[in-house]
């Protein structure tokens, strides 16, 4: 009787969910409950753009403070690069960092419509391998990264302010080993640049 129970409670919950609305529901409360990577993005103005819109990529030179190794110089910008090329055919990234004006300047002379400028605020690079462990050899060192990304999305002709984001992320139990504070950012920039499409997930 009760296998009979919990065969119709799954053919009822199959018809009315898709299998990947429930996939996407387990991946969700899995890494809420810290077993995946985690990510929580907040932003200021829900903007959104045309899908023509050209955007220059910059990142800040700001050194994040944090514990653990500091992230490779341009990490941001790429990781956000990688992102939005897959919704934006016409992205552009700078190839180091560099100030504000001088994004909005280079975004200007390759006719850029927005400049994404982009920056690491926070960072912790915790144990997540053996080399890690030789190099630190703290046992409160062990565990998953956590980062905290700004961004401000600016007209470049008008230098408006069109929108700022927070990205806070942290790896979960079952993804730390080798991971990085900027391999983190792949999913929720993805999800920012689906966001600014009007997409969802």
């Amino acid at each position: 009787m009760r296998s009979l129970v919990l065969l119709l409670a799954l053919m009822a919950l199959s018809g009315c969910m898709k299998v990947s609305d429930m996939g996407e529901g387990v991946r969700y409360q899995m890494s809420d409950a810290g077993l995946l990577d985690h990510s929580d993005t907040t932003r200021t103005l829900s903007v959104r753009l045309q899908p023509d819109s050209f955007i220059f990529i910059g990142q800040g030179a700001f050194v994040p403070p944090g514990k653990g190794p500091v992230p490779q110089q341009n990490a941001v910008a790429e990781e956000a690069f990688k992102s939005f090329v897959e919704y934006f055919p016409l992205v552009r990234r700078a190839k180091a960092p560099l100030g504000l004006e001088d994004a909005i300047a280079e975004a200007r002379s390759v006719g850029a419509h927005y400049v994404l400028y982009t920056r690491f605020a926070r960072t912790d690079d915790r144990i997540g391998n053996g080399d890690e462990w030789y190099d630190e050899q703290a046992v409160d060192r062990l565990g998953w990264d956590t980062g905290v990304v700004q961004m401000m999305l600016i007209e470049t002709s008008t230098r408006y302010l069109i929108d700022t984001a927070r990205i806070k992320s942290r790896g979960g139990l079952l993804t730390f080993h080798d991971n990085t504070p900027q391999d983190l950012l792949a999913a929720p920039m993805r999800e920012y640049a689906r966001s600014l499409l009007g997409m969802s997930r």
